[in-house]
């Protein structure tokens, strides 16, 4: 399991924090995670045998965890951290997120979604229903990963998931740590844009 060689180091990896100044989602009325409580100092969740930073937030996956970095409702993009192991044979993981969070952004007027998913460390597909329907609710929108691992790239290819989400090329070079999230939106849907032909 890929898991284990980062297992010294789950409880220190955190969400990305330089852009709290700008936005925390436990404070927006708007978010799903509206106040949502996270300690500081207190691990409670834990994927598999593993404590994690108590920064992540936890939508109901036992192996997946979240951050929603950033949310604009006026340009209508959200961007989303993401850590641990997206699971969609054991957990749904996919329903989760679908039902719980990302259909209360949609109906918010959030269309367009960067996931930040260099933390994935494994992903296992399953049904690409949701994936279908999420993409299906966006209209003119769309959904962009960000620097994914190479075996987590290979596997949402070989199920057909690249259907649905932007990924793979430029996309999987992103610095985007040093941009402001409108920068990096900017970038994301300059870049979406050409490969749809938008």
């Amino acid at each position: 399991m890929r898991l284990a060689k980062y297992r010294t180091a789950m409880h220190t990896l955190q969400p990305h924090y330089n852009w709290r100044h700008l936005y925390i989602a436990s404070a927006d009325a708007r978010s799903p995670f509206y106040g949502y409580q996270n300690s500081d100092s207190h691990y409670t969740d834990h994927i598999y045998n593993y404590f994690i930073h108590p920064q992540w937030d936890n939508f109901g996956s036992e192996t997946l965890f979240l951050k929603v970095l950033f949310a604009d409702y006026q340009k209508g993009f959200a961007i989303i951290e993401f850590f641990g192991e997206w699971n969609d044979v054991l957990h749904n993981d996919i329903m989760l997120l679908k039902r719980d969070i990302i259909d209360a952004m949609i109906a918010e007027g959030i269309t367009k979604f960067i996931l930040i998913l260099e933390n994935v460390l494994n992903f296992h597909a399953g049904d690409t229903d949701y994936y279908e329907e999420w993409q299906d609710d966006l209209e003119d929108g769309w959904i962009a990963t960000l620097n994914l691992r190479e075996h987590v790239l290979a596997e949402l290819s070989r199920y057909h998931i690249d259907h649905y989400l932007v990924l793979g090329g430029t996309l999987n070079d992103i610095a985007w740590r040093s941009r402001k999230p409108t920068q990096l939106f900017t970038q994301i849907n300059e870049v979406v844009g050409r490969r749809l032909g938008m």
